[in-house]
């Protein structure tokens, strides 16, 4: 999925200690520039925080995946970025999508809009057969 808009606000990173060693996350408040826009919290997580660079003010497309889950009969939803697409400068994932001399220009006619990234699996997409 993809969420498009500006970065109105930007949260402090919070860090902790897990089972699996330490923890970064940041929070990053969009605005959707809908007819009648609505704000999203979005989140990243470990060194993408640093690789993505989003600052307060910037416009851009989000590549997210949401997930639900349940604790102690309550319902929490949580949009996680992936990828970040900067409609200025080309760049997709947090890298320049500049082309050099050694790759073949792309065809204006291919229905594809530049390299295809896909989402991270998730814990939930394990096939039973």
């Amino acid at each position: 999925m993809e969420l498009k808009g500006k970065v109105i606000d930007i949260l402090p990173e919070e860090k902790g200690q897990g089972r699996n060693g330490e923890w970064r996350k940041q929070s990053y408040i969009f605005e959707t520039q809908e007819q009648y826009p609505k704000k999203v919290c979005a989140e990243v997580w470990g060194d993408k925080i640093d690789g993505f660079n989003i600052k307060k003010g910037e416009e851009l497309t989000a590549k997210i995946n949401i997930d639900s889950r349940e604790f102690n009969g309550k319902w929490y939803t949580n949009v996680k970025i992936w990828a970040v697409d900067r409609a200025s400068d080309g760049n997709v994932g947090g890298v320049p999508n500049a082309q050099n001399e050694n790759m073949p220009p792309q065809s204006s006619g291919s229905a594809s809009s530049g390299p295809q990234e896909t989402p991270p699996p998730s814990e939930d997409d394990e096939l039973p057969f």
